[in-house]
């Protein structure tokens, strides 16, 4: 069976990035085969590259979200690094861009601007806030957002709010931009010739993606007046649900999602016919509001077994439950071990794993390329727009683009 095409293969992909949001935007899009040229400061680059240096020198979360890209770099202040962006432009299908508040429109990429001069061309802005509102000029991170849209409040625990671990609000914020561009390249593709309108701008927001998430938290305080609190490792929906020590020093997780799930974890693992029988539990609302008499009993049956006991009785029992892991845990994980998830990518500091994307597509293999050096392929990507090496050099005296990496 010949191998499948990549789906975006011809699509390329200009990149004005920094931190996650956007770079996990255009990863993903590289994923599926399109090209992606990021830009970059000569003055360092994308900032993530340096938030530490424990992959073999390099940051973790730059070699996560930066995999088969090329890097560029352009001072975009001066007027001559401008004029290379936009002849990169002429040639590419989408613009990505995070940059901080107002920046596109100081540089002559606004959403009018680019229906002008680039009309072809899908324009990507991702913001903190959106446009519009009175906290749109400020500055927006993860951790801030995330608690302005009041995610913090529904994780961690009463009177100790968290924030989620990993940098869900950069991560799904990049996935909904990715998302809308596949969507209006189908569109382009399905109209053809047929359309001579400028390509549409998109605009994706952190907190507007951040909303989004807490849609289940809103639509009930909405309807209740009721803000649920957090409840660590269960959910405020169901019941039971959470996390629970094991007689032998783990953790395991059990949940069920319906009457019938509760009916066989009470009577088939617990032995607990008078805990299904009991009007109290009835329901899940019923569940929900005695959570706590439900935990002590399940807690009480669980130190009394190991983890692999539980875990082997509630799969017979048919029901849910998981290993609480550790991230060291998950490196060695058998279910990605495998299925053969971790593939071996190409750094400046030599190769290292890297996870494949969570897509599978039947025939396809995803090119898992290699993480940019800051202006590795300065030189290469500007030949193609037919500047000379004396061109180049000149650009490099004046700063407008970086020194060339040996």
């Amino acid at each position: 069976m010949a191998a499948a095409a990549a789906p975006l293969a011809g699509v390329t992909v200009v990149a004005l990035e920094q931190a996650v949001s956007a770079p996990m935007c255009t990863r993903a899009l590289a994923d599926f085969g399109a090209r992606v040229i990021k830009v970059e400061n000569p003055d360092g680059g994308d900032f993530a590259r340096y938030y530490d240096d424990v992959v073999n020198g390099q940051a973790a979360h730059f070699v996560w979200v930066n995999r088969g890209k090329e890097s560029v770099t352009l001072d975009l202040k001066s007027e001559a690094g401008r004029d290379v962006l936009h002849r990169l432009l002429d040639r590419a299908d989408v613009l990505v861009s995070n940059l901080a508040p107002g920046a596109t429109t100081r540089l002559g990429l606004s959403a009018e601007e680019m229906a002008h001069r680039h009309p072809n061309v899908i324009a990507v802005e991702i913001d903190g806030y959106g446009a519009g509102g009175p906290l749109s000029h400020k500055r927006a991170y993860d951790l801030l957002v995330q608690a302005e849209s009041g995610v913090c409040s529904v994780t961690g625990n009463p009177g100790a709010p968290a924030k989620p671990g990993p940098p869900v609000a950069d991560v799904t914020t990049g996935l909904y931009a990715a998302l809308s561009i596949m969507a209006l390249l189908v569109g382009r593709k399905g109209a053809g010739a047929q359309s001579d309108s400028p390509a549409p701008a998109v605009s994706v927001s952190l907190f507007d993606t951040m909303a989004e998430m807490m849609g289940y938290h809103l639509t009930y305080a909405r309807h209740s007046g009721i803000d649920q609190q957090p409840l660590g490792m269960s959910s405020p929906a169901v019941a039971p649900y959470g996390a629970y020590p094991t007689g032998d020093g783990h953790t395991v997780v059990l949940g069920t999602t319906n009457d019938r799930e509760w009916q066989r974890l009470a009577r088939e693992l617990l032995g607990r016919n008078d805990l299904a029988d009991d009007p109290r539990f009835a329901g899940n609302a019923d569940r929900v509001q005695n959570r706590a008499i439900l935990d002590e009993a399940i807690a009480a049956w669980c130190a009394c077994h190991d983890l692999a006991h539980i875990q082997d009785a509630a799969d017979a029992a048919g029901i849910g439950n998981a290993r609480y892991n550790a991230p060291s845990d998950v490196l060695a994980h058998p279910q990605l071990e495998q299925r053969d998830r971790w593939h071996t990518i190409d750094t400046p500091a030599g190769p290292i794993p890297s996870l494949l994307p969570p897509p599978v597509i039947a025939g396809y293999d995803p090119p898992m390329g290699a993480v940019p050096g800051l202006g590795e392929h300065t030189e290469a990507v500007l030949g193609e727009l037919g500047l000379t090496v004396d061109e180049m050099a000149g650009l490099r005296a004046r700063g407008a683009i970086g020194q060339a990496v040996r």
